[in-house]
Parts: structure tokens; C-alpha cells; sequence
């Protein structure tokens, strides 16, 4: 049996897959807030209940906002910031008896969708989760790639390739550089450029809605992020070269992506034919506590 944990910033999530990956049991409870301890009292608890309603003992996968520096041993980079800076597997591994294994949301949404998603089957996966940021992950043979620096797979702090001149010097993005992928393909990014362009206030499932209903000033903005999408993931095939490139997030559920960033990344792309797939997830908002299982093979 696999136990895998969302480990968020509102909730805290568990499920148990058996060995063909159907879930036995899932479980959630509110991540308390502010409090390092009570959040791993609260993900420790939650192990030994399904445990104990399932009868067996589990292997242990973690997905959180951040990621186990390789300096340090601690934590870095997460939202839930009472995290950060601490020892949370040594920690954990303390509480629960048993080693475990902790990647970032974004490994956990790849694996997932590489296992038994959307891209199951396929060798080389790039998977992006495209909504408050854009989180990114590579898995290779099932496996999630880490790196030596623990950043591989973060796509969304690169430039966006190929700017216009109106796309310089772009939007300050929180990392403190400026013109950040994530900064323009983010929920909130297209959002802050529709206010731009078009004065109008409206979030990401807004715009998608308008541009449906025939607005024209949400269409051009939504052929404008296509065409950024396009180049952004052009530089990925380009390096990468992957079999599959799966979208998550609250960016991924307009259809509309999928038939039309592909007919535009050809031009981008150095190579007379582009064969990687561009598709929508298929376990949602599953996949990362799903993929946290799967960190155990």
C-alpha cells in the first residue's frame, strides 16, 4: 500500500493506493496555520487513522509548495511559510518510525500524470501546473527529476522567449527578476494584462468565458497568451524534447489550448516536425497527493 500527502497551505491531504493504483481511502483536514508543529502532528495523525481503518501499514510520499534544499536539508520556498527553514523529513521520518520521501507539488502532479494520467506510457514528461504560478516537473522513466540544485523542471523563472518590444521589460515577478514566464502566463498574469489592455478587471475563468461568448477584447488577449504559451513551451521541446507535455491548473481547463498553442509552436520549435502531445490532465486536483504516493514505486 501507498500513502500519498498534499501537504497545502488550507488543507492537508491523504490517500491510499494499492498496487494498481486505485484508491482504498482519502482523507483531509484544514493544515493549521502558523504552527510548524500542529502541522506535523496533523499529517502524522492522519497516516496512522487510515492506517489503522485499513489495517496495514503504508509507504509514505509528501508533496509540499517547496522543496528540501540540498545546502541545508531544509526546507525552501514554500507559501506555507512556518515550513520553511525547517527540518521537516528528519522531522517527519521521527514521527511516523519509517523513511519517507518529500518532493514539490509540481514532481507530485507530473509523476501522477505520467503513471497513470494523462501521460501514461510516455518516457519523458513535462508537466505544468499553470494557476497562481506556474509550477513545472520533468519525469523520465517514472521517475521525477530533482536536480543537483532541487530546481529542475522551473520553467516559469525564465524569461519568456522571443519578447515583442510591448513585451519589454515585462512585469516584476516576485523572484525579483522582471519578464518572467510566470508573470504572463499565470492566472494572475493574464488577468493583470486583460486590466492592461483592455481596462477591464476580470480573473482568468472570466476571460476564458468572454472570449467563448464572442468578446472581442478577451479574444485577442487569449490569441496573445496562445501565442506566449507557444514560445514558452517551444524552448522546452526545444531542450527537452519531451513525448507529452501536461497542463494543470486552473489555466489548463480552457480546451481551447490544446488545439491551438500546438499549431503555433511549430514556427518556434527548431525541427521540420513537432510530434509532442499537448493534453489536459486526467486525475485534477488528485494528481498531486496521487503522484506523492506514486514517489515510492
Amino acid at each position: 500500500m501507498r500513502l500519498g500527502i498534499d501537504l497545502g497551505g488550507t488543507k492537508i491531504e491523504i490517500i491510499a493506493l494499492d498496487e494498481s493504483g486505485n484508491a482504498l481511502l482519502r482523507r483531509r483536514v484544514a493544515t493549521p496555520q502558523h504552527d510548524y508543529a500542529a502541522t506535523l502532528q496533523a499529517t502524522a495523525d492522519l497516516v496512522h487513522e487510515v492506517e489503522a481503518l485499513l489495517g496495514r501499514k503504508g509507504t509514505v510520499g509528501i508533496g509540499t509548495p517547496g522543496a528540501i534544499s540540498r545546502a541545508t536539508g531544509l526546507l525552501k520556498n514554500a507559501n506555507s511559510v512556518c515550513l520553511n527553514g525547517q527540518p521537516i523529513l528528519n522531522d517527519l521520518e521521527k514521527l511516523l518510525g519509517r523513511t519517507i520521501r518529500i518532493e514539490n507539488d509540481a514532481n507530485c502532479f507530473a509523476l501522477s500524470e505520467a503513471m497513470d494520467g494523462a501521460a501514461a506510457g510516455a518516457r519523458v514528461v513535462f508537466g505544468v501546473i499553470i494557476g497562481t504560478g506556474t509550477g513545472a516537473s520533468i519525469v523520465v522513466d517514472g521517475h521525477a527529476l530533482t536536480g543537483p540544485n532541487a530546481i529542475a523542471g522551473e520553467w516559469g523563472h525564465n524569461p519568456l522567449p522571443w519578447p515583442n518590444h510591448n513585451e519589454l521589460p515585462g512585469d516584476v515577478c516576485y523572484c525579483g527578476k522582471s519578464g518572467c514566464i510566470e508573470t504572463w502566463l499565470s492566472g494572475p498574469g493574464i488577468a493583470r494584462y486583460h486590466a492592461q489592455r483592455a481596462g477591464e478587471t476580470w480573473d482568468a475563468p472570466r476571460i476564458i468565458a468572454g472570449a467563448a461568448q464572442g468578446d472581442a477584447a478577451c479574444e485577442q488577449t487569449l490569441l496573445e497568451y496562445e501565442d506566449r504559451l507557444a514560445r514558452a513551451l517551444s524552448h522546452v521541446i526545444n531542450i527537452l524534447d519531451p513525448d507529452v507535455i501536461v497542463l494543470g491548473g486552473g489555466m489548463s481547463n480552457s480546451t481551447r489550448l490544446y488545439q491551438n498553442v500546438p499549431k503555433l509552436w511549430g514556427k518556434y520549435v527548431f525541427s521540420d516536425r513537432v510530434d509532442t502531445r499537448l493534453v489536459q490532465n486526467r486525475h485534477g486536483d488528485s494528481s498531486g497527493v496521487r503522484g506523492a504516493a506514486w514517489l515510492w514505486e
